[in-house]
This record gives C-alpha cells, sequence and structure tokens, in this order.
C-alpha cells in the first residue's frame, strides 16, 4: 500500500496559483488527455472498468461499468446526443472534499470531463454546482475559459476530431439535488425532484438522452488513471475499492481539513494525520461518510474505511465525510439536529420521506426538550421502519440512519432524557447546543 501521505489528487494543492493553467500544464496537467485521445472510447471505458475506479459519490458503483451503460455502436444515434453531467451540487453535511478540489485544481476535474465524454461519445458535458459557492463558479468559470482558449474544449480538440463544449451550472440550493435524477430535472429549469427509474439516465437522461451522471472526485481521477495506469492505481487501496480518496475530517480534531490517503485506512491513523482528538477529550461518536449514514463509536476506529468494510461494520462509506465528535456532546441532541435538516431538505415528493421526517424531528425535539417518555423511542424505530426502504429516493434512507445507529448505540442516553421527564426536568439544551456548534467549527 502507498504511503498515506503521498498526494496523488491533491498533490497540486498547494502549488503557488494551482487554479491557473499555466501551473496545471507544468504539473503534467492535459498530458492524460492527449493520450486518451489517441485510444479508442472503447479502449478507455475497458481502462477505467480494469482499473476498479468506483464512484466517490457515495455509493460506489464502479464508473467503467457506468459508462459501459452509454449506447455504443449501432445503437448510437445522431438525432440522440450523449451528455455527461458532473455531480458538484455538495450539500451532504460534513462533506467538503469536491469544492476544495474545483477551488485548488479545476484544471484535473476539466481534463477528467474530456477524457470521460470522449469515452462516452458526449459532446456535451454540465457541471452542476452547488449556488451557495460562489466563489467555487467563478473560479471553475475560469478554468473553463483557460481551456477554451487553450484549444482544449471546443471543436476539434488537439486536432482528434473530436468537439467537447462544457457548460458549468449553478444550482438553487436544494440538497435533494444530489440525487442524479432530481439534479438532471433542476438542470432542465424544473423542480428538483428525484425521478422514478428505470428509464434509467444511461437510456433516458438529461433532455430524454443518453446522459451520464458522475461525482466531482470521480472524474478528477480518470486522468490519473489513463497516465499511471491499471496497476499504479491498483497498488493502492484494496482489492475491491483501490485507489485514493480524499476524506473530510471536521468536528473535535487538532487540525480538521481534507486528507488524502488509499482507501482502507482506518479512523485511527487518519486521527493521527489530524493531529489527534482536540483538547485530549476521548472520542465519542463519528460518522464516516456524512449525516446520512449510520454513525460508529470509538470501538470502530479499526475499521477499514473502504466500501466493503464501512458496510461489514455495519455502515457506510458515502463520502467520506468523517464528522468526529468528544465526549461532551449529547447523541439525541445531535441526531435531532441532523433530523431537522433532513425534515427541511425533504422534497415532499413521497409521502414516508415528507411525513415520516416530520414526525422524527417532532420526537426528537420533544425528547430533547426534556418531555420525552420510553415509549417514544420504540416510536422512533417505528416511524424509522416505515421510511427505510419506502421513501422514492435515499433521503429517506439516509435521514433514518443517524437515528437507529444512535439508538443502537446510545440507547441509555435517550433513556435519560426520558428519565429527567419523569424526575421532572429539563433537558440542558443550551449546554448540548454548544456543545455540538463547537464539532462543527
Amino acid at each position: 500500500m502507498t504511503d498515506p501521505i503521498t498526494p496523488v489528487l491533491t498533490k497540486r494543492w498547494l502549488s503557488p496559483k494551482s487554479w491557473r493553467l499555466s501551473t496545471y500544464e507544468q504539473l503534467e496537467g492535459y498530458t492524460a488527455v492527449r493520450k486518451a485521445l489517441r485510444g479508442t472510447p472503447e479502449q478507455l471505458v475497458k481502462l477505467i472498468k480494469d482499473a476498479g475506479l468506483r464512484g466517490r459519490g457515495g455509493a460506489g458503483f464502479p464508473a467503467g461499468v457506468k459508462w459501459g451503460f452509454m449506447p455504443t455502436g449501432e445503437n448510437v444515434r445522431q438525432d440522440r446526443p450523449h451528455y455527461l453531467v458532473i455531480n458538484a451540487d455538495e450539500g451532504e453535511p460534513g462533506t467538503c472534499k469536491d469544492i476544495p478540489l474545483m477551488m485548488a485544481d479545476p484544471h484535473s476535474l476539466i481534463e477528467g470531463c474530456i477524457i470521460s465524454a470522449y469515452a462516452m461519445r458526449a459532446n456535451r458535458c454540465f457541471i452542476y454546482v452547488r449556488g451557495e459557492v460562489l466563489h467555487c463558479l467563478r473560479r471553475l468559470h475560469a478554468a473553463v475559459a483557460e481551456a477554451y482558449e487553450a484549444g482544449y474544449l471546443g471543436t476539434n480538440i488537439l486536432g482528434s476530431g473530436f468537439d467537447l463544449d462544457i457548460t458549468v451550472h449553478a444550482g438553487a440550493g436544494a440538497y435533494i439535488c444530489g440525487e442524479e435524477t432530481a439534479l438532471l430535472d433542476s438542470l432542465e429549469g424544473r423542480r428538483g425532484q428525484p425521478r422514478l427509474k428505470p428509464p434509467f439516465p444511461a437510456a433516458s437522461g438529461l433532455y430524454g438522452k443518453p446522459t451520464t451522471v458522475n461525482n466531482v472526485e470521480t472524474i478528477a481521477t480518470v486522468p490519473f488513471i489513463v497516465n499511471g495506469g491499471v496497476d499504479w492505481f491498483r497498488e493502492m487501496g484494496t482489492e475491491k475499492s483501490p485507489g485514493p480518496k480524499i476524506y473530510s475530517i471536521s468536528g473535535h480534531v487538532e487540525r480538521p481539513g481534507q486528507y488524502e490517503a488509499p482507501l482502507g485506512i482506518t479512523l485511527r491513523e487518519l486521527l493521527d494525520m489530524a493531529g489527534g482528538m482536540k483538547d485530549g477529550i476521548p472520542l465519542k461518536f463519528w460518522t464516516p461518510g456524512g449525516s446520512s449514514t449510520p454513525l460508529f463509536t470509538a470501538d470502530h476506529l479499526d475499521v477499514p474505511l473502504d466500501f466493503e468494510g464501512a458496510a461489514e461494520a455495519g455502515s457506510m462509506l458515502g463520502t467520506t465525510a468523517l464528522m468526529i465528535f468528544n465526549e461532551t456532546v449529547s447523541v439525541p441532541w445531535a441526531v435531532m439536529k441532523w433530523t431537522q435538516f433532513y425534515e427541511h431538505e425533504s422534497c415532499g415528493k413521497c409521502t414516508p420521506c415528507r411525513e415520516g421526517t416530520f414526525w422524527l424531528a417532532q420526537i426528537l425535539e420533544r425528547m430533547v426538550e426534556g418531555r420525552g417518555t420510553e415509549e417514544d423511542i420504540d416510536t422512533l424505530l417505528d416511524v424509522c421502519d416505515n421510511v427505510l426502504g419506502r421513501s422514492f429516493c435515499a433521503l429517506g434512507d439516509g435521514a433514518v440512519s443517524p437515528i437507529t445507529s444512535g439508538i443502537q448505540y446510545f440507547r441509555d442516553e435517550f433513556l435519560a432524557l426520558c428519565e429527567r421527564n419523569k424526575a421532572g426536568q429539563t433537558g440542558d439544551t443550551e449546554q448540548t447546543e454548544s456543545a455540538l456548534v463547537g464539532a462543527s467549527a
């Protein structure tokens, strides 16, 4: 396994003016696209399949397999253009990897878009960026303009006969648009709501045409695979989850930030890289992939943080957003705040999610205020059971994950709130709120 601190995806981030084309070209930038355009689309798809690159947006679906769903050969019709859409709507609580990547190294994404679009015979690419991050949008617009001026975008790229136009689109600030089909609806000018599948985007996506939706980090990894090759890429990570990954570490650590490491690293190793727990206060609980993944505890310090390891331990790798909480934080209070987020961000399309998140938030608020009963715990689990697997998209599943896992590992804290109610006391919500705010600082 490669040394955890050897940078691959982040190797340019600290270079002077790393976002400029001149810097990117000095550091092997746009060398992979020249190599890729000399090959065939089929060869590129096979390369990504053989490398085992898995989607970095949360689901971990093999990128090469996803690309292979796009029509090829006799199935390609001139009146049905192909589209590549980049999901840069980073809205998962705790996730902060794609925006720093686009800020520090936007041309790695653009080069990845050119190679990926060529592999899928797409002549139009859309980068859907979260609308609130104006600084990121401006930098990405500037990088796209530089790429056009240098001949990396537009018609007959580098004399290859391949044409590609990239449009940077600002979203309207809805968490649900992180779901790929809701993103497509938003891109078409509709209200962002998930679509029924099938048909899948590869058959009928943007404007009803064959479309592939990939995450920023996934596409930015592609040029490194083209230059380095399959064997080099598979030297990092694990057999089923190869390659490097950007881990977002926030909360009660000495040095929160982005840490690149091979897939399969553990939280114990990442904590060492981040300087350990803040002020030496012990770890209590943490999320391996954002707030929509089941919680882990201090007993999970050595769980391999790859797609298989996290799942075997009872959670998900998700977006590798590691939110670290020490012993000062109330689990019920943290779970309540996440549930309020999902209640607010539910698009309202389906009843289980629309009604379920509302009632879950109401019950948790009552419990944290010191007015809960033991029956409320059973009610929470019952509502979660009626949301899990029954909502239209994964938002409902994500909303119940911190609740069920919180009760699984910290049921005594939920019971303690009920005991305070019996004793006629109220929970000190101001103290717990202050603790959690400190964790997210």
